[in-house]
C-alpha cells in the first residue's frame, strides 16, 4: 500500500474552486515547468540549494498556477493508477476549497482521505463545524498559512487548533517559502508566513497534538531540522525532497515521523515515490514505514488495499 498524505483536489488559490474537481478532460497548457525539471533529477540541489528556484521564480509560480488547475477528480484518481497510490490525503484551503467538497469527492473515490479547514474569512461555529466534519471522515485538519495570509501563530490560528485538539487527529500546516499569485494579486498571499519560526512556536504551544510539517519546509529543510525535530510532535512529508533531504529528515525525526507525500497536481507522484525509495535503500521496513504504516497510525485509521480505509472508533474521539 501507500498513502500520500499531502494532495488537493480543486483550484486552491480562488473563490469557488470546488467547481474545479468535477469538470472532465482538463489538461495542463504546454509551457515551459521548472519543476518538472527538478522532478527529473528527483529535486537534487547539487549544492545551489534553492538559486534555481530564486532565479526562475515567475517561471515557477505560472508553472505552479497551471498545475493547480488540472487538480480534477478525473486527473487525480489517473495518476493514483499510473503512481500505485492506493489512498491519498486530500486537503482543503477555505474558502475556496473546503471539507465539503473533498467529501463529495470522496464519496465518488473512495481511496480519498479528507482533511477539514478553517474559513477565516467568516465568523461561524468553528467547534460545531469541526465535530461534523469528523464524525463524517475528516482525518486531520489543513492549514496554509500563505494562502490564508493568516500566520500560524494568530489568535484565531491558536484559537482553532485548541479546538482541534480534542480529537487527537494532526494538523498539517504549509511550511516554508513558496508564491502562489503574480501582480496586483499578491497583496492576497504573505509569503513570510512560511517561515519556520512561526511554526516552532505553534507547535510549542500545543505539545499533544500531531502537527505534520508540509513538504518539510521545502528549501527551508535544514531550519525545519533545527527548529522543529525536538519537537516529539512534530512529523514531515517528504513532498518535494530529494533522496539525500529524506535521509537527513529520517535521521533527524527518526523514521516513525517521516511520511511520503506529493502535493499533488503541484508535485507528481512518481519523481516522489522514487525519492523516497532511493532514501530508503532497499530497506523494505523503512520504505514500508514511510510509504503508508506512519500515516495509518497517525490518522487512525486501517487502511485496505481496495476502497475506503475503515475509520477506527471515531465515535468515541468526538464524545
Amino acid at each position: 500500500m501507500i498513502v500520500d498524505v499531502h494532495s488537493h483536489l480543486g483550484d486552491i488559490l480562488n473563490h469557488n474552486g470546488g467547481k474545479l474537481i468535477e469538470q472532465t478532460s482538463v489538461k495542463k497548457k504546454r509551457m515551459f515547468d521548472p519543476i518538472s525539471l527538478s522532478e527529473m533529477i528527483l529535486h537534487r540541489e547539487f549544492g545551489f540549494g534553492d538559486f534555481f528556484y530564486r532565479l526562475l521564480g515567475r517561471q515557477v509560480t505560472l508553472a505552479e498556477r497551471e498545475r493547480n488547475f488540472t487538480a480534477t477528480l478525473e486527473n487525480m484518481s489517473r495518476s493514483m493508477n499510473e503512481s500505485g497510490v492506493t489512498h491519498t490525503v486530500c486537503m482543503p484551503v477555505p474558502p475556496y476549497v473546503t471539507f465539503e467538497d473533498l467529501n463529495a469527492a470522496r464519496l465518488r473515490d473512495g481511496r480519498i482521505i479528507p482533511f477539514t479547514g478553517i474559513d477565516f474569512t467568516r465568523d461561524y461555529d468553528i467547534d460545531s463545524t469541526l465535530r461534523s466534519d469528523v464524525a463524517r471522515g475528516a482525518r486531520g485538519l489543513k492549514l496554509h498559512p500563505i494562502i490564508q495570509n493568516i500566520p500560524l501563530i494568530d489568535k484565531k490560528t491558536m484559537k482553532a487548533v485548541q479546538s482541534f485538539s480534542q480529537f487527537k487527529l494532526p494538523v498539517l500546516f504549509h511550511c516554508g517559502y513558496s508564491s502562489y499569485y503574480r501582480g496586483t494579486e499578491k497583496s492576497r498571499q504573505n509569503t513570510a508566513y512560511g517561515e519556520i519560526w512561526y511554526a516552532a512556536e505553534l507547535v510549542s504551544s500545543f505539545p499533544n497534538v500531531p502537527f505534520i510539517a508540509g513538504h518539510a519546509g521545502i528549501f527551508e529543510v535544514k531550519d525545519v531540522i533545527k527548529m522543529l525535530a525536538v519537537y516529539p510532535n512534530v512529523y514531515v512529508d517528504t513532498s518535494f525532497q530529494s533522496p539525500h533531504r529524506i535521509r537527513q529528515l529520517i535521521k533527524a525525526f527518526g523514521p516513525e515521523r517521516v511520511m511520503f507525500a506529493s502535493d499533488w497536481p503541484y508535485g507528481n507522484r512518481i519523481p516522489g515515490l522514487k525519492s523516497v525509495r532511493a532514501a530508503s535503500r532497499g530497506d523494505r521496513t523503512l520504505e514500508d514505514m514511510i510509504l503508508w504504516r506512519n500515516a495509518e497510525k497517525l490518522l487512525d485509521v486501517q487502511l485496505q488495499k481496495r476502497g475506503s480505509p475503515r475509520l477506527k472508533l471515531v465515535t468515541k474521539k468526538i464524545v
